[in-house]
């Protein structure tokens, strides 16, 4: 089983904490995805990625992207979270901004349970599987990756259920078009499917107000060529656009990062 965490809280400090406490309560492979400050759309891409690569076996994706500032005050610990299960494999997310819009996009689920941290403690210390001290400190712990959500995945990969409230994907905000990713070459990773942008190999389109042709894979754009290419992001058939320049590094050439609008005509 493997175990995948996407997480804004990224220092080395962090990252091994998180690894070491999911890894000893599910007995899982861990690996980590980190987004320092790349925040909700970078969070939306990269779940669909791990989906993508766990292809529904068991185990789980555990993602936690939650500013405390701003919008984030209106909850009293943070944002809520949610679970779903894409065939075998576990979600674990928080329910909040854009994490949840790309699985709304790509039809994956239709609802999720949403669940309470207070609730599903006492209902784990109920079950004496956390002492009143321990029970104490997860529900009021300024550290939800470490404390809480390790223990409630490992709860419901062992066929427990918490207390949960079942909510439509209706009330998580449409994906806009953007870009949602920067691979380490510089490709630009967008929200946008072939479909959206009618995207066709061999035809020119209008992206930014620029004129880009359009190629199936990375391989084929001529040396230094500006070109649109369906991306190696998505899950099943379906695969997100990438804007590139051939050997070179297409976020500088275009101005483009993690955030930015792109239109399409």
């Amino acid at each position: 089983m493997h175990i995948t965490i996407i997480n804004d809280c990224s220092d080395e400090n962090v990252v091994g904490r998180q690894l070491a406490r999911v890894a000893t309560l599910t007995d899982a492979s861990v690996g980590f995805i980190g987004l320092g400050a790349y925040g909700d759309m970078a969070a939306a891409g990269n779940l669909i990625d791990a989906l993508d690569a766990h292809e529904g076996t068991r185990g789980a994706v555990l993602v936690n992207v939650a500013p405390r500032h701003g919008g984030g005050k209106k909850w009293s610990n943070g944002t809520p979270f949610c679970y779903f299960w894409h065939n075998h494999t576990l979600v674990i997310a928080t329910f909040g901004g854009h994490t949840l819009s790309l699985v709304k996009k790509l039809d994956l689920v239709e609802r999720v349970s949403l669940i309470d941290v207070h609730a599903v403690v006492d209902k784990m210390a109920r079950e004496h599987l956390l002492d009143e001290k321990m029970a104490e400190r997860v529900n009021t712990t300024q550290f939800r990756s470490f404390d809480f959500v390790p223990r409630v995945a490992s709860y419901i990969l062992r066929e427990n259920e918490p207390p949960a409230t079942q909510v439509t994907l209706d009330e998580v905000v449409d994906m806009p078009s953007v870009v949602w990713w920067v691979d380490n070459f510089g490709n630009v990773k967008t929200s946008l499917l072939p479909d959206e942008a009618g995207f066709e190999a061999g035809k020119t389109i209008i992206v930014n107000d620029e004129k880009l042709l359009c190629y199936t894979r990375l391989a084929d754009v001529p040396d230094g060529e500006r070109a649109v290419i369906i991306g190696s992001s998505g899950v099943g058939a379906q695969r997100f656009l990438e804007i590139v320049v051939q050997g070179k590094r297409a976020c500088d050439a275009f101005g483009l990062s993690i955030g930015s609008e792109v239109v399409i005509g």
